[in-house]
């Protein structure tokens, strides 16, 4: 039985897909994302989880996996660790849970075998051009990402768009307008898109790990404008 390097576990979440879930939050995380705000998970710790403990940890939350609820693999980025990933998740599909994952794409490299296991892919938007993408991420990987996005698109499984709007980076009608090109042009079965405002909730853990703050000075993200671009947004993307 495989083990996994597990930071936390959330029952009842509400926002990692749909229903009440469960959320595995496995380490380990290639990007160096500028608004990160879990950079306790950058680095793999050791293993603490083999895959049949955290499927007897999810199934005692079955009986409220009603309306499309399950478990949802969040990190950092659960695909680093996909031989466990993908053993869970076997024993998982079992139970009859459904399963989401939470990630930026960048892996590996071949997802098939995951990919015909989960129900739902939760994917991270960080930018859509090479030279923004560079900039949030510090990692020239966006050609890695579409490698994800083509194989996705194979697997016909739905996809929630997650977007976090920073200021001064997304939040204009430039963006705006190229994202909504950028999705219908190459994400196929998009069921929904959110748009995350970005915060500076996880300041403190980089102070604490006495890592360097990349956007220690960027404001918090307007929530009125972040609605209003949301609501733009939407309207040229259902068109």
């Amino acid at each position: 039985m495989k083990k996994g390097s597990i930071d936390s576990i959330e029952t009842f979440g509400l926002v990692d897909g749909p229903g009440i879930r469960t959320v595995v939050f496995l380490n380990g995380c290639s990007l160096r994302c500028k608004f990160c705000h879990n950079p306790e998970m950058w680095q793999m710790r050791e293993t603490n989880y083999t895959s049949e403990e955290i499927v007897r940890k999810v199934l005692r939350n079955k009986p409220y996996f009603k309306n499309g609820g399950g478990v949802t693999f969040s990190g950092g980025e659960p695909l680093l660790q996909y031989d466990f990933l993908l053993e869970t998740c076997k024993l998982l599909k079992k139970e009859d849970i459904h399963i989401a994952i939470d990630t930026a794409g960048i892996g590996l490299g071949d997802y098939s075998e995951l990919l015909n296991l989960v129900d739902m892919v939760l994917l991270d938007i960080k930018h859509i051009t090479k030279e923004g993408y560079i900039d949030i991420t510090c990692r020239d990987y966006l050609d890695r990402f579409m490698e994800f996005v083509k194989q996705l698109n194979e697997s016909g499984k739905d996809v929630w768009i997650r977007q976090v709007v920073v200021p001064g980076i997304h939040d204009n009608s430039e963006y705006m307008t190229n994202l909504v090109k950028f999705l219908k042009d190459n994400i196929k079965n998009i069921k929904r898109v959110d748009f995350l405002p970005y915060h500076k909730l996880g300041g403190e853990k980089y102070e604490t790990l006495g890592i360097p703050n990349p956007y220690a000075d960027m404001p918090e993200m307007d929530i009125d404008r972040n609605n209003e671009l949301y609501k733009k947004f939407l309207e040229d993307f259902e068109k």
